[in-house]
């Protein structure tokens, strides 16, 4: 068989048909070619949950169970290969560390703090006759460019200075990514380019003035994210030696998704230190929206072997997930190869990747990280849903109680305390990690015309 472009091993655009990767499982696929880097193509089950440190290790590697992995084309092997190097080069190197540490600190605002909710917490026990937990938010949404994509952003960008790379390349849905990308390379006098989706910017013009204030170049796509990040990778392939391709999602081949859970994962040990200082334990329950799942996991890592901790995903369920306009794909997806890793997808009989739909822009893409779709087949994650409309009460409801206006991502793990609250113990601990702050959502809520039934 002839060796395919990079259209379509990479799974760029919609392109894709229907494969049986594993006899065991009916698994579709946007790649099958010469190159397949990552998971044996045996029939395997997935890994029994064990809490000790080879589990821990496991978890760290390119493949959680049968997901991640490399499926790319040849030329990308050797860059991807190097990438890989060094990150873990900069995790074993002192100075490096030292500097990230620093600069998280000075530049990014960290730690962000651990917010007790009172009167949040208070309205979900008054519809519960006075019982109901304590919840915390994790507030990513005060970090410098406000949302947790700086964590990651900053760290990156220090690795493609590191690796003397002069120019940087990055996709952005909702634009946060975007900002944190650009402020970083300004930061570190880096050229920055940023590729959006026609319907993105339309959606959110703030983040794109912003990303032209910190000069970074912005080219418009047609489409939403997922075709940015086709677009996106396609300008890297042809500048493999001087540009540095910055990913924000917990996607893609490996090490990307490892890079970006392990950059975000600072999120997630802050808030163990906090909740040790705060009531002396760890939280019951953690609550994060799910898109890609780079927020989610920067929570949920940490607590992975904690199995008393309740991890919750909380997906789009756009306008309802039997009316095709949703992003929920823990919920609706199956296993299949996109943008160089094999995860759970949206996609139809013949493997095309359905369009993804949520209020909250970040959450539209039709894949999922690999790690999380690894966490949802071994039970260690539980994901849900919640809609557009209940997302936008959720908005409101944290502005009026709180005075804190949260992005229309995190509104969606918000969202989702409805649920949640009446089935947990008086003076449970819960932290939802509102990943980012509403600015660039003020207008569209307020704008926003209820649809009643």
């Amino acid at each position: 068989m002839a060796c395919c472009n990079v259209e379509t091993i990479f799974g760029l655009g919609n392109i894709g048909r229907k494969l049986q990767v594993f006899p065991s499982h009916n698994y579709k696929a946007s790649v099958i070619s010469c190159v397949a880097v990552g998971p044996s193509q045996t029939p395997q089950v997935p890994w029994k949950l064990v809490f000790h440190e080879k589990e821990r290790s496991l978890l760290s590697n390119e493949k959680y169970g049968i997901y991640g992995g490399k499926f790319v084309p040849e030329t990308l092997i050797s860059p991807l290969t190097k990438l890989d190097y060094e990150f873990n080069s900069a995790l074993r190197d002192p100075l490096f560390q030292m500097e990230l540490e620093v600069t998280l600190r000075d530049y990014v605002g960290r730690e962000t703090p651990l917010y007790f909710a009172q009167r949040l917490t208070d309205y979900y026990k008054s519809i519960n006759r006075g019982t109901g937990p304590d919840i915390y938010l994790k507030r990513e949404d005060l970090n410098h460019g406000g949302a947790h994509k700086i964590n990651n952003a900053i760290a990156q960008a220090m690795l493609a200075k590191r690796m003397g790379c002069k120019s940087v390349m990055a996709a952005t849905g909702a634009g946060q990514h975007g900002v944190a990308t650009a402020a970083a390379c300004a930061k570190l006098s880096l050229e920055c380019t940023i590729f959006m989706g026609s319907l993105d910017m339309e959606r959110q013009p703030s983040n794109v003035l912003l990303m032209k204030h910190l000069g970074a170049k912005v080219k418009s796509v047609n489409g939403n994210f997922k075709d940015a990040v086709s677009e996106g990778i396609r300008n890297w392939v042809n500048d493999l030696e001087t540009s540095y391709f910055l990913a924000g999602a917990a996607v893609g081949p490996h090490p990307c998704p490892t890079m970006v859970r392990e950059f975000q994962s600072i999120i997630g040990k802050e808030t163990r230190k906090q909740a040790m200082e705060k009531w002396g334990g760890k939280p019951d329950v953690l609550v994060a929206c799910v898109g890609s799942g780079s927020n989610a996991l920067g929570l949920f890592h940490e607590f992975i072997l904690d199995q008393d901790v309740r991890l919750i995903g909380v997906e789009a369920g756009g306008t309802g997930l039997d009316s095709g306009k949703h992003s929920a794909t823990m919920a609706r997806g199956e296993v299949g190869v996109y943008h160089g890793a094999m995860s759970y997808l949206l996609q139809d009989e013949e493997g095309q990747i359905i369009g993804p739909h949520s209020i909250g822009v970040g959450l539209e893409y039709p894949g999922v990280s690999p790690e999380l779709s690894y966490l949802k087949d071994i039970g260690r994650a539980e994901f849900s849903s919640v809609t557009d409309e209940q997302a936008l009460e959720a908005y409101k409801r944290l502005c009026r109680l709180e005075g804190i206006f949260p992005a229309l991502e995190s509104s969606h793990a918000l969202a989702f305390l409805g649920k949640l609250c009446s089935t947990l113990k008086d003076g449970e601990k819960v932290v939802v990690n509102l990943s980012g702050r509403g600015d660039k959502d003020a207008a569209a809520v307020f704008n926003h015309t209820p649809k009643h039934e």
